[in-house]
C-alpha cells in the first residue's frame, strides 16, 4: 500500500466530447491518495495510513494519470543525432538510416528498449507502446521477449506493436532486402507472439498489437492479413499513414488511391484501429476517422524535426476522432520525453490555429486517459477510486515553476525546463523514486546503450566520435 499525502494538486483531465478540455476546478487540493494492491483505493482528506503502508509527502507535487505513449521506435535510441541525416525529409532520412539498422543485434534490442523505457518512465509515462518493424535475417532471438524483458526490468506497463515490412528496394520499397519478411513468415510469427504475450485482462502489463510498418511496405493482402489476426485475438492495429506528401504521392501513383482508402479497402479502419502522424488527412478522410472511431497519435516533435507538416489535432477534436500522443522514435525526435511531447503539442497547435488553436487541460488529456482509451487500457489514464494506480508526481516547488502556481496542471505545460519526473508508480509499485529508477542502473543504461550504438555505426561504416 501507497499513500499519497496532502497532495498539492490532484489533477482529473477529461477527454471526450464536451470534456475534453476540463478545468481548474476538476483538480482537488490537501488531498490524500490511498492506493491498495494495483488500484487507487480511495481519494479524500485525512486518510489515516493503514499498517504497513508507506506514505509518500506530496505536499510539493502536482499529481496525475501516468502519462500514456503511443507511437515509437525504441530501437532508434541508438542512432539518435546522426549528421548526415540531421537535415533530411522522411523518405531520405529512412534509406539512409535501414543501412545502419540491417546491423541491429539481439543485445541492441534489449539495451536501446532500455534507454527508451527509462526515459519515459523518467519524463511521466506510466504505459507506452513501441513500433518495431525491422527483422533482420541474422537475428535469431525472440525479438518481443527481449522488449518485454526490459519492460518489466523497467517496470511499465507495455503494449507494443509487432510490425512488419515486405517490400525491399527491389520491390519498389524503401529497406534493403535484409530486413524485411516473407508475409507467410510474418503471419506465422504475428500469430506467435500474439499467443505468448499477449493479455487482455484490464490490469495486464503486456498486450500485443500487430502493426505493418504503412501502406508501401506491405502488400494490402497483408495489411488484410494482419487486420483478420488481430480481430481473432482481441488485439488492436497501428501503421504509419499520411505522415508526408511523399506518402500520398506514393499511393496514388502504385496503388491508386489515397493512403486511407488503402486503409478502408483493408479493413484497417475502426474503434481498434490507431494510426501515427495522420497529418495529411483531408476533410472527407477526418469525418471518416470520426465516423469508424479510428484513432490517431499525434507525433509533434518527430513532425518538426523531419518537417512533415502539422496533425489537424484541432479538427479532429472537434469533430470526435480519438486522440493521443507519441514521442515517436528517437532518431527523429531526438528524446523519449514525454511530458516534453505534450507541451510541444501544446505550442504547435497554436502555430496553426491561432492562441487559443488548443488548451493546456486538453493536452493532458490527450496525454494521459486519451493514450489509454487508444491503447485499449479503459481503467488507465484517471485519477478516480478503481483506477489502475498508474501515476505520475511531479515536484512543482521548483525554481522553474515559481510565479506559475496559479494553475499547478498547466504549469507542467507552460513552464518548466526539467521534464523529470520525482515519483512514478505503475500498477501500484515504485518505477521511479526520488528522481531515479527503482528497478535498473541509470549509470550502466546509458554505457550500455553508448556502446552498442558505437557498435551500430561503426558496423555500417560510419566513424563514432565518442
Amino acid at each position: 500500500m501507497i499513500l499519497l499525502k496532502d497532495c498539492f494538486r490532484v489533477v482529473r483531465p477529461r477527454y471526450g466530447a464536451g470534456a475534453s478540455a476540463g478545468s481548474v476546478g476538476d483538480d482537488l487540493s490537501g488531498v490524500d491518495v490511498l492506493i491498495e494492491g494495483k488500484r487507487i483505493s480511495r481519494i479524500g482528506t485525512d486518510i489515516r495510513a493503514p499498517e504497513g503502508c508507506v506514505v509518500v509527502d506530496a505536499s510539493r507535487h502536482v499529481v496525475m494519470p501516468g502519462l500514456v505513449n503511443t507511437h515509437h521506435h525504441f530501437y532508434q535510441t541508438l542512432t539518435r543525432n546522426v549528421p548526415a541525416v540531421q537535415n533530411a525529409k522522411l523518405f531520405d532520412w529512412l534509406v539512409y538510416l535501414y543501412e545502419v539498422w540491417k546491423g541491429i543485434d539481439e543485445e541492441a534490442v534489449y539495451w536501446s528498449s532500455m534507454l527508451a523505457l527509462a526515459e519515459l518512465a523518467k519524463t511521466g509515462c506510466t504505459l507506452t507502446t513501441d513500433h518495431h518493424y525491422l527483422y533482420p535475417k541474422s537475428f535469431t532471438g525472440d525479438l518481443p521477449g527481449l522488449q518485454f524483458k526490459a519492460a518489466a526490468d523497467i517496470g511499465l506497463r507495455f503494449a507494443p506493436t509487432r510490425g512488419s515490412m515486405s517490400r525491399s528496394k527491389k520491390d519498389g520499397g524503401l529497406p534493403p532486402d535484409s530486413v524485411v519478411q516473407d508475409e507467410d513468415e510474418i503471419l506465422a510469427q504475428s500469430e506467435d507472439a500474439l499467443r505468448t504475450y499477449h493479455d487482455a485482462a484490464p490490469d495486464s502489463m503486456r498486450r500485443v498489437a500487430l502493426a505493418p510498418c504503412s501502406p508501401f511496405s506491405v502488400s494490402e493482402q497483408s495489411m488484410r492479413d494482419a487486420a483478420a489476426l488481430a480481430r481473432k485475438y482481441g488485439a488492436r492495429l497501428h501503421t504509419h499513414l499520411a505522415e508526408t506528401a511523399d506518402e500520398d504521392d506514393f499511393c496514388v501513383s502504385t496503388l491508386g488511391r489515397r493512403p486511407l482508402k488503402v486503409m478502408e479497402d483493408c479493413d484497417f479502419t475502426g474503434p481498434d484501429v490507431w494510426y501515427a502522424h495522420g497529418i495529411h488527412f483531408n476533410d472527407d478522410e477526418l469525418d471518416l476517422l470520426a465516423r469508424t472511431g479510428t484513432g490517431v497519435a499525434h507525433c509533434p516533435s518527430s513532425n518538426m524535426r523531419l518537417g512533415s507538416g502539422i496533425c489537424r489535432v484541432r479538427e479532429m477534436l472537434d469533430r470526435g476522432v480519438p486522440v493521443s500522443l507519441g514521442v515517436d522514435g528517437s532518431a527523429s525526435n531526438d528524446a523519449s520525453d514525454m511530458l516534453g511531447e505534450a507541451r510541444q503539442a501544446l505550442l504547435l497547435q497554436r502555430i496553426r490555429y491561432g492562441s487559443a488553436g488548443i488548451t493546456a487541460r486538453e493536452v493532458l488529456g490527450l496525454a494521459s486517459v486519451g493514450g489509454a482509451r487508444i491503447l485499449g487500457f479503459d481503467d488507465a489514464g484517471t485519477m478516480e477510486p478503481g483506477a489502475l494506480a498508474d501515476i505520475a508526481l511531479f515536484d512543482v516547488m521548483k525554481l522553474e515553476y515559481a510565479g506559475a502556481l496559479s494553475d499547478p496542471a498547466a504549469a507542467l505545460l507552460f513552464s518548466g525546463y526539467n521534464h523529470g519526473v520525482d515519483h512514478l508508480i505503475v500498477n501500484g509499485k515504485f518505477v521511479v523514486r526520488d528522481g531515479r529508477l527503482t528497478g535498473a542502473d541509470e549509470e550502466r543504461i546509458r554505457d550500455e546503450a553508448n556502446r552498442h550504438a558505437k557498435k551500430l555505426l561503426e558496423k555500417a561504416g560510419i566513424p563514432a566520435a565518442w
